[in-house]
């Protein structure tokens, strides 16, 4: 085995580790909502207006299927960390992809030596 062999088998066990611990996912984007109300003389009518708000709304796509729910603040620490999770998730595998078909295409090349 090549030196570059076992650089990127150590780099994809470090990956491996740090899968392991990433936490709770949630995927999806958090966005701030302000509305307006019907009542006539709410301060949200006013010039200039002054909305109600702001509320937390997340939206996600699983399996074709579009969501949304509203968040409250007291979960928004826990929500911002896990859609911090569910990114580095993403960004962790996309490593580990990138290493392994690099490693695949070293073992395929010694095959053909062989």
């Amino acid at each position: 085995m090549t030196s570059r062999v076992l650089a990127l088998e150590r780099q994809i066990e470090k990956l491996k580790t740090k899968l392991a611990s990433i936490g709770d996912l949630r995927p999806g984007n958090l966005s701030e909502q302000y509305n307006v109300c019907g009542k006539p003389a709410c301060r949200c009518k006013a010039r200039p207006p002054e909305r109600h708000g702001p509320y937390y709304q997340l939206g996600w796509t699983r399996h074709g299927k579009s969501t949304t729910r509203f968040v409250r603040r007291s979960e928004l620490v826990t929500v911002r960390r896990q859609l911090k999770n569910y990114a580095r998730l993403k960004g962790l595998l996309e490593q580990w992809v990138d290493l392994s078909s690099e490693l695949c295409e070293i073992k395929m090349q010694e095959a053909k030596r062989k």
